[in-house]
């Protein structure tokens, strides 16, 4: 009989990693950088959308999220008729491909505390993974997640920051 420690049923089913490309939304809300604010919300709004990808010449070059709204514009009382996205928007982008671990994206969501992933091939935007994305995959993705955090109690920590 093997002492080995049996395998749990989370790295069973993930024994092949997860891919970016397998739980991306490829319908990205895009818009130019001249776009005003207000604009942008009310395209947010209407698709249903937390974040927009802001483009330059038909280039990703941002992103303008629920949150970043509610803390560059609303907090600081400024006109969203008259601010620009390209005012507001995180840039540069981090992106992952779309080969990338799912495991890996979400380690790279937590270091740079961000909700939202653009994934690029060849330099072009082919879909976005986001928080809810991951956590659709709960329980198991984030039995996997808790092992490469230093604590359960960071991993809690980090989901009330993004969840709430």
């Amino acid at each position: 009989m093997s002492k080995d420690k049996p395998r749990d049923k989370a790295e069973e089913k993930f024994a092949i990693p997860i891919k970016a490309e397998d739980v991306m939304t490829t319908e990205v809300a895009i818009m130019d950088a001249e776009v005003s604010v207000k604009e942008a919300a009310e395209v947010m709004a209407q698709e249903g959308v937390t974040a927009i990808i802001v483009t330059v010449e038909e280039k990703a070059k941002g992103i303008v999220t629920e949150r970043d709204i509610l803390k560059r514009i609303v907090a600081e009382d400024k006109n969203a008729k008259r601010t620009k996205v390209k005012e507001i928007m995180s840039s540069p982008l981090v992106t992952i491909e779309p080969s990338t671990d799912l495991e890996e994206a979400a380690r790279l969501m937590f270091e740079k505390k961000i909700k939202n992933l653009p994934v690029t091939h060849e330099n072009h935007l082919v879909g976005l993974v986001n928080l809810q994305d991951i956590c659709r995959l709960q329980p198991e993705i984030l039995k996997l997640l808790k092992q490469t955090m230093e604590t359960p109690t960071n991993l809690q920590k980090i989901l009330r920051y993004y969840i709430t």
